[in-house]
């Protein structure tokens, strides 16, 4: 598995073009089109792109085997250009860094993982078990897992690769994320005669006090289970004059292994009740933020906040020997997890698919104003994709428990 000179200034040439595209979520039409047609030009067996339009491109093994999704998002997060140094979709090549919004998160890796699946076929003219799967999905900014789910309901894969930035590591597992809406219903009246109204506001302060005595969750390996404030909203808006009727606030929620929906409301729905016995004017209810957007075809996605962790141990035959090789070529590549959300979401936490996560890059390069990848990074992660895939492809498959 040689990553020559003329391979690798591919790999670079390819992170470069993705990056000239703009493709914000909801907009990854000319990218997802220009992705497709590389693949057409570049020996892969099928390139699809389906109703919400993530592009998957696909390479056949000429045994049977297990199908491996590598999964990469192709939407980035949008730009304030004015706070850029450089042109943020300008592909920019200076001091061994290749500049521009999504280089990090995540075209970088995107690119390795599409040549990687090229090259792997190429060096063992296909005589490798199963089926390699090169998902660039979308909307993954606005939904972690959602737009992947007829990703795994098309291919039904054996096993899954995360391509968000790991610093070359190999990740076994992340938290979760949920967004939890708490809202006080008040009544209004002039705020000159309050004692006629009910303050859905003065109402909020109580239970806000209340939810930030909770214990926090924590977890051997995945960390706390966050629970923090991210805004508040009173109504009516601007209240001149007026004892707020509603009062709503959201929660970010980090989820831990094994936490579901039901688990994760019940304290504040504990809290909520007892209020209600000590005030008999308190109302109040607590529920997941929902979205709704739109896909470049068309299509519509909507989807529940919650997107669950998870983790698999480092025993289990896919993360051990797969860390085992990559270490061969790659030793400074340690076993980690993330700490922020991914598609893995879905496919591990949701399917319950064997699931690892490794990408070039750091975590803390995605969407910072003049985002950027290390070259090195982008290749060492190439030639680690066709450590994992050559691992992968030989093991049994099937799914195991999260």
């Amino acid at each position: 598995m040689n990553l020559n000179e003329v391979r690798q200034q591919e790999v670079i040439e390819l992170c470069k073009n993705l990056v000239k595209i703009p493709s914000l979520s909801g907009q990854e039409k000319e990218v997802a089109a220009y992705i497709e047609m590389f693949a057409k030009d570049n020996g892969f067996d099928e390139s699809n792109i389906d109703s919400l339009g993530n592009v998957t491109l696909v390479m056949n093994g000429k045994e049977e085997g297990p199908v491996i999704v590598m999964d990469g998002h192709i939407d980035t997060v949008p730009v304030i250009e004015a706070n850029w140094t450089v042109d943020p979709y300008s592909g920019l090549e200076k001091d061994g860094k290749i500049y521009g919004r999504g280089s990090t998160d995540m075209k970088g890796a995107v690119a390795s993982m599409i040549l990687a699946a090229k090259y792997f076929a190429e060096d063992t003219d296909k005589n490798f078990k199963g089926k390699i799967v090169v998902s660039c999905s979308v909307h993954e900014e606005c939904f972690e897992g959602v737009a992947t789910r007829e990703v795994s309901a098309q291919y039904k894969p054996d096993y899954v690769v995360i391509g968000e930035a790991t610093n070359l590591k190999l990740n076994n597992g992340q938290r979760g994320r949920a967004e939890v809406v708490v809202e006080t219903f008040g009544k209004s009246a002039h705020s000159s005669n309050p004692d006629a109204g009910i303050n859905a506001v003065n109402k909020m302060v109580k239970l806000i006090q209340a939810i930030n005595e909770l214990e926090v969750n924590t977890h051997p390996i995945l960390g706390k289970g966050i629970l923090e404030l991210t805004d508040i909203v009173s109504s009516p808006y601007p209240g001149a004059s007026v004892v707020p009727s509603n009062a709503r606030v959201t929660f970010d929620r980090r989820l831990l292994v094994n936490e579901t929906k039901e688990s994760v409301l019940a304290p504040i729905q504990d809290i909520i009740n007892r209020l209600k016995q000590e005030d008999e004017q308190f109302d109040a209810a607590v529920y997941y933020s929902s979205g709704k957007e739109l896909c470049y075809t068309g299509a519509t996605i909507e989807a529940e906040r919650f997107f669950p962790a998870w983790l698999y141990d480092e025993e289990e035959e896919f993360v051990s020997q797969t860390l085992k090789n990559l270490q061969g070529i790659l030793p400074e590549t340690t076993l980690s997890h993330y700490s922020f959300c991914t598609n893995g979401s879905h496919f591990a936490g949701e399917a319950g698919i064997p699931t690892i996560g490794f990408g070039p890059s750091f975590e803390h390069l995605a969407h910072i104003d003049d985002e950027y990848i290390e070259k090195d990074q982008l290749l060492k992660a190439t030639a680690g994709y066709i450590s994992i895939l050559n691992t992968l492809s030989n093991l049994k498959g099937g799914k195991v428990h999260v």
